[in-house]
């Protein structure tokens, strides 16, 4: 493969043990959703879809995988979870699930030192005794 060709896989790497799984391009889907959510369909013969079941089964939700487009560079994201897709009007080899994934990002220096209100309380002012 030349350096300018993009592969026709999807690659998953566990972030922990390093584990990868290649899903074929052709049989997936990606929207972005709400609250930098990402909704991978991935409709493929059955065989597949147990592949990426095995994959993910024991794997906490929030947990870090590298996600890699074509071998284009990794990004990363936490996992959130696999749904049963919504179609069923499939052949009896074909199934659909949806991965949800989340963007994580590591926060900036300044995130850190200005901490962002979380309540209308305000504290009172110490007064002196008279």
């Amino acid at each position: 493969m030349d350096d300018t060709d993009i592969s026709p896989y999807i690659t998953l790497t566990k972030v922990r043990s390093g584990e990868k799984l290649q899903i074929e391009q052709k049989y997936v889907k990606i929207r972005e959703g709400q609250n930098k959510l990402m909704a991978v369909s991935y409709q493929a013969p059955i065989y597949e879809i147990v592949e990426l079941e095995r994959f993910f089964e024991d794997f906490a939700p929030s947990e870090k995988i590298k996600f890699n487009i074509g071998g284009t560079g990794s990004v990363g994201v936490n996992f959130r979870g696999i749904i049963e897709g919504g179609q069923k009007n499939f052949s009896k080899n074909i199934d659909h699930k949806i991965i949800l994934l989340e963007e994580y990002k590591c926060p900036k220096k300044d995130e850190y030192t200005i901490p962002k209100r979380s309540s209308r309380f305000v504290p009172k002012v110490n007064q002196k005794s008279k």
